[in-house]
């Protein structure tokens, strides 16, 4: 067991690969600042291109896009299809390994099953939708979303490694 000081201090991380030691606090999620900036690399390196696509290549510019409903939801499943992929083969998106942050079952500390990793994309686009339910990491003390409480997931910080 550590001391507060030296994991503070940059001394001392977690282990990527030992998510069930003493020293993860395992109902508690990490910084929220992180997980938007996460977020935020997922949408430039995944949405931004396939919106480009669609737009340019598949359509005729943006305004046949907005005018399409068909466009933008298929859009929305197909970034959610790679989105999940990430979460259930590497348990990480690109702009969580960006942040060295982990999707981690909050039960078994394990990657997600590809059933609860669409029942958190959907709990995702929910709470997206509301606007509310967006800003429930700011007033809950272990910093979860409400796709975490739904799928029963934490986002923890792992290890440089």
């Amino acid at each position: 067991m550590s001391r507060w000081r030296d994991i503070k201090g940059g001394k001392k991380e977690i282990p990527a690969n030992d998510f069930k030691s003493d020293e993860l606090k395992s109902d508690v999620c990490t910084s929220i600042p992180a997980r938007i900036k996460a977020f935020i690399v997922d949408m430039f390196m995944i949405m931004m291109p396939l919106a480009y696509l669609t737009t340019y290549v598949f359509m005729n510019g943006k305004d046949d896009f907005q005018g399409n409903e068909e466009a933008r939801w298929s859009l929305s499943i197909i970034y959610g299809l790679i989105i999940i992929t990430f979460w259930v083969v590497k348990g990480q998106t690109p702009g969580l390994k960006a942040y060295n942050l982990k999707l981690i079952d909050a039960k078994t500390k394990e990657k997600i099953s590809f059933g609860k990793a669409i029942l958190r994309y959907l709990s995702f686009l929910f709470s997206a939708m509301t606007i509310v339910l967006a800003f429930l990491p700011f007033f809950r003390k272990d910093k979860k979303t409400f796709q975490d409480l739904v799928s029963n997931t934490l986002v923890i910080k792992t290890s440089t490694k």
